[in-house]
């Protein structure tokens, strides 16, 4: 018979039993720590629930942060609304969608003020006519269009300098079900009588066009979607009034003189996106003049930085462009070595800029099974491959620093400054499966005797074998005598952290937040 009594243990209690009562259990029945509904609202807006995990669906996922949403937006509605306008406007999460559902959320919260509040900072939050119809789809969910609603959209429109709104009646012109002529009509905007704003207006709703009375840009699309047009004319419209490529027909965009006259004024984001197309109908070629323009763009650090692109926007687009084929569709193309290269430099210049450490670092990747499972942003790349990618962020900017692997136990993984994107995704996606133990790194450093100032985790925190993190931490402290810390990096949006609240040392952030390294900086140095 066995005696209960050696149940109840204070040393190596693993993580299947409850360390202390503030803990609960993860979705594979280990004993973590419950974030509180802020940090999961900031997992939500910046990595959202698309796709769920490895354990949980993405509906039921879904559910439960918009209810961390939901309180925190009840606790603190200010705090909540400035949160998402301030992640919006950094630029620090990779999709829209999650940040503006929870913004349309608080639009159309129980409390007017917040409601107010929130619909004052609509044009902070949607600042493409993109995000504004995708916003629109999800404020239906929460509210009516009372009058407060209207005023918000109208505002949206007449509030923009003519020109800037012309680029965006052409650029994005429907999107989610929705068109600028359906929140025209339901907003009503009245901006002054035969003013460059109210023509601009009129043409988006169909008026007017028999005069041609309103902005050049808008003149140039209606000319290069009228008959006749020759690809020459398309690429002459493009160079005289910069019309972006999301206006220009589809039947011109194989077109590398369209390309020519395109890629001097294409967005970070765009050009990135469409390196395989680029590729594929000749405009970058071996050698040649377009070559050296687009790798010197893509490796311009003011210009990536101004563009606020988003390192994770950049891993995707890497990722597809070395494997010479979309995700979708059957275009296919063969790499360009230099166009690689420069992408690796675009990825880590997308980060906000980190102030070393100088710390003795250990990286540390969670490989196991559910982190292959969690796809990030319901796309093709794993967790494990994305957070491979980001270790390489920390390789480049501390001068002492290892990286390791970790499921069950110690995996090899040789990354090492220098390696490319293409081949840290590659090389992960080769590990074997396994179970979790998010003690191992430390476990493994004890052992072999080396010395860490900060561990940096990166896992979905669900956790099933060996002993509790926080338990192991205390114990290297003690042993090796340096008052180490611990980042504990979450991967997915689930509601669950490795990272011990009450420990001052511990910390946890968000997985794939572009400020994401700078903040593992500054807490390691002790900055912060």
């Amino acid at each position: 018979m066995t005696d209960p009594y050696t149940r109840i243990r204070s040393r190596d209690v693993p993580v299947t039993q409850r360390l202390s009562a503030d803990q609960v259990p993860n979705s594979d029945g280990a004993f973590v720590y419950a974030l509180d509904d802020w940090a999961r609202m900031d997992r939500f807006l910046i990595l959202g629930s698309a796709g769920g995990t490895y354990y949980i669906g993405e509906g039921d996922l879904t559910k439960e942060n918009a209810d961390a949403v939901n309180r925190a937006i009840k606790a603190d509605w200010k705090r909540a609304v400035d949160r998402i306008v301030e992640i919006s406007v950094e630029g620090r999460n990779p999709k829209q969608n999650p940040l503006l559902f929870a913004f349309a959320m608080a639009c159309g919260a129980d409390a007017p003020e917040c409601r107010a509040y929130a619909l004052s900072k609509l044009n902070d939050v949607c600042r493409t006519g993109t995000m504004l119809f995708v916003w629109a789809r999800y404020v239906e969910q929460f509210r009516g269009w009372g009058r407060g609603l209207r005023n918000a959209v109208a505002r949206w429109y007449t509030e923009k300098d003519p020109h800037d709104l012309a680029l965006q009646l052409v650029k994005y012109q429907q999107r989610e079900g929705w068109s600028h002529r359906d929140l025209l009509r339901l907003s009503k905007p009245r901006p002054e009588r035969d003013s460059p704003l109210d023509r601009n207006l009129a043409w988006a709703v169909g008026k007017g066009r028999e005069d041609g009375a309103f902005d050049t840009l808008l003149q140039a699309h209606d000319e290069m979607n009228g008959p006749n047009i020759t690809p020459q004319r398309v690429a002459e419209l493009i160079e005289l009034f910069r019309v972006p490529w999301e206006a220009v027909p589809s039947e011109h965009l194989a077109n590398p003189e369209v390309w020519n006259a395109l890629l001097p004024y294409l967005g970070m984001g765009a050009l990135v996106r469409n390196l395989g197309r680029l590729t594929a109908n000749g405009t970058i070629k071996p050698m040649k003049g377009q070559e050296a323009l687009v790798t010197s763009r893509l490796m311009n650090r003011e210009s990536i930085e101004r563009s606020r692109i988003h390192p994770f926007s950049v891993l995707l687009a890497a990722s597809t462009y070395a494997a010479g084929r979309g995700v979708k569709g059957s275009l296919t193309w063969q790499p360009n070595g230099q166009v690689l290269g420069a992408l690796d430099h675009t990825f880590n210049f997308a980060f906000k800029n980190i102030v070393p450490a100088n710390k003795r670092t250990l990286v540390a990747l969670d490989v196991s099974g559910s982190m292959d499972g969690s796809k990030i942003l319901n796309t093709h790349l794993s967790a494990r491959e994305a957070s491979s990618a980001m270790a390489l962020v920390t390789l480049a900017s501390e001068p002492q620093t290892a990286v390791m692997a970790f499921s069950s136990g110690f995996v090899p993984l040789a990354l090492h400054r220098g390696m490319s994107l293409a081949d840290v995704v590659q090389m992960t996606r080769r590990l074997p499966f396994d179970a979790t133990d998010c003690s191992a790194p430390i476990r493994w450093a004890l052992a072999h005797g080396v010395d860490v100032d900060t561990f940096v985790v990166y896992t979905d925190s669900e956790t099933n074998r060996g002993g509790h993190v926080s338990q192991a931490l205390r114990e290297y402290r003690k042993r090796s005598g340096i008052p180490s810390k611990m980042v504990v990096v979450g991967m997915t949006s689930n509601g669950f952290s490795i990272a011990d609240p009450n420990d001052a040392g511990m910390l946890d952030v968000v997985g794939f937040d572009s400020a994401a390294p700078a903040l593992i900086a500054d807490f390691s140095a002790g900055r912060v």
